[in-house]
């Protein structure tokens, strides 16, 4: 028994529901199986695709992603969805380390990934080619179990060489449990996602599970405000997940205070730190706005705050997964007392299996089933889970711990500021100082000093900015974290020139 056999029994229950709608077509239970079907026969009988063979993906949401990712389970094998905005060389990379037998694209990305592949031992098809009638049945001689790997995602690689998670068929179904308790779903939900399929949280937050569920996918290939606004309306959307600068640009369009949100149980959240700021103004509309943490190795649901949690917890990424574990824990991996802060670590069935081709980052990253998250935070007394900052990216200036998230929180209230983020620099003084990027919206002006005022009265003077670099934009990634790596070497290379100019004065 695999996850596929999910479609195969609301097929067989309700064939004519609607099992995921895309640019206005509508594809019923009944025929996503039979599309899923076709695929498996195809990739086995033209392909050999079997047990641990990978199956990549590249393109914009489409259906055919879900028909490729059950198609896999199926035969055992194991899909691997690529982000499209890597340029040629980040792609070989991914391409070289896991060697993907076939390569599905949408047609727009076929000739970039032809070329990409002219020397790898993959066969690139187009999205235009594949069949979806179910041709003659033949037997497919591989037999699938929920222990085996079936989807591969990497990892961002800011850090450096981009790492692949591999999550096994166990994890998947126990995600989508997990979603089911955290949304409360129906079979008669509707979801929109608008999220990228080559990442887990567009995947796993709510898409496969509503179709666990057996309720209806509404799937956008991109996310885009008023296709948005448009289907929320249209589709009597009950949930959505947005990450916080998909719900800034929602809030920013003049549709947001006359939106009809009626059938809108709530807004899922997550990736990133969530302003309060951000989160005030969801909940004014009257919609639950509830955060999930986690990350791609744990496929992502380890926290999240159920609908009625949210507006009394605003901020808290909630309470552990239904079938899932955390501590807290210091540098020895020993428990912190009470509300201390510390590394968290998860442990539970939704984790992942390994890191595809490492070993050695796979022994480090889980120790005894726990996965160590590298991710800063604390549970206060009544057992929900606060995220301060990434291990990485906590400052240590002359000795004491400084949160990014802090300085950011509170500079997020400015309303001069578009967005902002806080990282250190390292100093021959104080080990590390505190560096604030600001984007300042249009037509407003700030200075340092300016800037440095929020902070009186609210935060240690040692937690305070001691420069401050005003930019036009921060960089982010697709599901809008910001590259704070890339911060680190703008605020160095910036106090570089600044060294030279003086040398040479």
């Amino acid at each position: 028994m695999d996850i596929s056999t999910w479609i195969d029994r609301h097929a067989a229950f309700t064939p004519d529901k609607t099992a995921i709608r895309f640019e206005g077509e509508d594809i019923s239970y009944a025929e996503l199986a039979d599309r899923i079907e076709a695929l498996a026969i195809a990739l086995r009988h033209d392909f050999g695709i079997g047990h641990g063979e990978r199956v990549g993906f590249l393109g914009h949401n489409h259906p055919v992603f879900f028909v490729l990712l059950f198609a896999c389970a199926r035969l055992g094998a194991i899909t691997m969805p690529l982000n499209w905005r890597l340029e040629a060389p980040e792609h070989r990379e991914i391409l070289s380390d896991c060697s993907p037998a076939v390569l599905m694209v949408e047609s727009k990305f076929e000739a970039y990934a032809r070329q990409t592949c002219f020397d790898l031992p993959t066969h690139v098809i187009s999205l235009d080619d594949i069949e979806t009638d179910v041709p003659n049945r033949r037997d497919i001689d591989v037999t699938a179990v929920y222990d085996d790997p079936v989807l591969l995602c990497y990892t961002s690689g800011a850090t450096g060489r981009p790492k692949g998670v591999v999550l096994d068929q166990n994890a998947l179904f126990h995600n989508a449990i997990n979603s089911d308790h955290m949304h409360a779903l129906t079979v008669d939900d509707v979801v929109l996602n608008t999220l990228p399929l080559f990442h887990v949280g567009g995947i796993n937050i709510q898409s496969l599970p509503i179709l666990h569920k057996g309720g209806t996918l509404v799937l956008h290939p991109v996310f885009d405000v008023e296709s948005t606004y448009w289907s929320i309306r249209h589709d009597q959307i009950n949930h959505l997940v947005l990450v916080p600068t998909q719900i800034g640009a929602m809030i920013e369009n003049d549709y947001w205070k006359s939106a009809d949100f009626s059938s809108v149980r709530a807004i899922s959240t997550g990736s990133t730190t969530v302003p309060r700021k951000l989160i005030e103004k969801v909940h004014q509309r009257g919609i639950p706005l509830i955060q999930v943490y986690g990350s791609t190795e744990t496929a992502p649901l380890a926290t999240y705050l159920i609908v009625g949690d949210a507006m009394e917890n605003a901020g808290s990424a909630g309470k552990p997964a239904l079938h899932c574990e955390i501590r807290i824990v210091d540098k020895a991996d020993n428990d912190v007392d009470g509300c201390e802060t510390g590394e968290i670590l998860v442990k539970g069935p939704n984790v992942m299996h390994h890191y595809w081709n490492a070993p050695e980052e796979t022994a480090q990253a889980l120790v005894d089933g726990w996965f160590h998250t590298g991710d800063i935070g604390y549970l206060d007394d009544n057992g929900f889970l606060y995220v301060v900052d990434r291990k990485k990216d906590m400052i240590i200036s002359g000795g004491e711990n400084v949160f990014s998230a802090e300085l950011e929180n509170i500079m997020a209230e400015c309303s001069s500021i578009a967005e902002t983020a806080v990282v250190g620099r390292s100093d021959d003084t104080w080990g590390e100082v505190v560096v604030a990027v600001v984007v300042l919206r249009p037509g407003q002006s700030m200075d340092e000093a300016t800037i440095a005022d929020l902070f009186d009265g609210r935060l240690a003077r040692y937690k305070h900015p001691r420069q401050v670099v005003f930019v036009d934009a921060l960089p982010r990634n697709a599901m809008g974290k910001v590259e704070k790596d890339k911060l680190r070497q703008l605020v160095a290379d910036a106090a570089n020139r600044k060294t030279v100019k003086r040398s040479a004065g």
